[in-house]
């Protein structure tokens, strides 16, 4: 049987910190549907890691399921989402931002990144024809922290999209999925009072950091969604048993775990990307974080395989496969050995 610990970083179930607070819990009676103390109490931790005691914050099962339902609750009718043309709700997610209504306003975007000058762009283009009355208005802004593709915006970079998102009134929402990596680089300079300050919305990935399921999302301002919980239930994304999620993510935050969780991922990442480099394979260098791109020989690829699950993600040409490792909260340096060890030079 082959192993998956490089296929994506949701292998794994939960943190040992997370399983425990579940499992010593597990026999108490609690109000449902996030009415309970563990919920309230991870939303206040939340709110004092973010610097934001006036946010509100929900707590959803999934990734697909939450941007669907945030986004949605922000756009009206015949309004769409720009986003990157890499972007997660692009790419990945079935048409599910569709199937609400809205349009993804692809763009094009520079190691998976929008620039504020796209954003721009795009909208003069759209109040600029004379046709626009028939077309789908730009109606918020989607980015990821880190991208689909693993790179990191920049504060100065951030700060550039929220002048935009100013100046054009729209919304700004960044997609956490995998946010616990992106605070654990060296190379990140963004905070999570920095995603508050910055973003009208944003999520705390936990499925892919280290919870069983769940993410939490922030409105760092008072009443910009002011019926978002009645949104989650017309989305089927309220959970009944819903001190499942408050308690992992009290459990991710109740002593800055959360902060700390990304780092064997870092360490293992950075291995990997050192590794591989120094036996001459092809790493795209733009990803500094858990996502580790290589482009790798079909041959190579067909003994990794033989071995381990990985993913592909593109062909370049008939002899070449771009190949994505991926490493999460529970990945161990001898993982990575033995990853390597399977492998030839270049």
């Amino acid at each position: 049987m082959k192993t998956p610990a490089f296929l994506s970083d949701y292998m794994e179930g939960a943190h040992p910190s997370v399983l425990d607070r579940l499992v010593r819990t597990n026999q108490e009676k609690t109000p449902g549907y996030g009415a309970d103390d563990y919920t309230n109490r991870a939303a206040e931790l939340i709110r004092a890691a973010c610097g934001c005691p006036e946010a509100e914050v929900f707590f959803l099962v999934g990734g697909t399921q939450t941007n669907a339902t945030v986004i949605d609750a922000l756009l009206r009718p015949s309004e769409g989402v720009l986003c990157a043309q890499t972007g997660h709700i692009a790419v990945h997610e079935a048409g599910a931002i569709e199937a609400c209504g809205h349009k993804t306003v692809e763009l094009p975007a520079a190691g998976g990144k929008l620039s504020a000058e796209t954003v721009r762009d795009r909208c003069a283009a759209f109040y600029e024809d004379g046709s626009r009355s028939h077309m789908v208005r730009p109606g918020m802004v989607y980015i990821s922290q880190p991208t689909e593709l693993g790179t990191l915006y920049s504060l100065e970079e951030l700060e550039a999209l929220r002048r935009v998102c100013d100046a054009l009134d729209l919304p700004l929402y960044a997609d956490g999925a995998r946010l616990a990596y992106a605070l654990a680089c060296p190379e990140n300079d963004v905070t999570l009072p920095d995603l508050a300050r910055l973003c009208d919305v944003f999520y705390i990935g936990g499925t892919k950091c280290g919870a069983l399921f769940g993410e939490a999302v922030v409105f760092p301002r008072k009443l910009r969604a002011p019926y978002f919980f009645t949104d989650m239930k017309r989305h089927g994304a309220v959970l009944a048993k819903g001190r499942l999620l408050g308690l992992q993510f009290e459990a991710l935050f109740a002593d800055g775990l959360y902060g700390r969780i990304g780092q064997p991922a870092q360490q293992a990442a950075d291995l990997l990307r050192g590794e591989l480099t120094r036996r001459g394979y092809e790493v795209l260098p733009d990803s500094p974080t858990n996502q580790v791109f290589v482009r790798m020989k079909n041959e190579d690829l067909a003994l990794l395989r033989e071995t381990f699950d990985v993913g592909l993600w593109e062909k370049t040409d008939d002899s070449h496969t771009v190949v994505r490792f991926c490493t999460s909260w529970a990945t161990k340096l001898q993982d990575v050995e033995e990853l390597l060890d399977t492998l030839p030079g270049s």
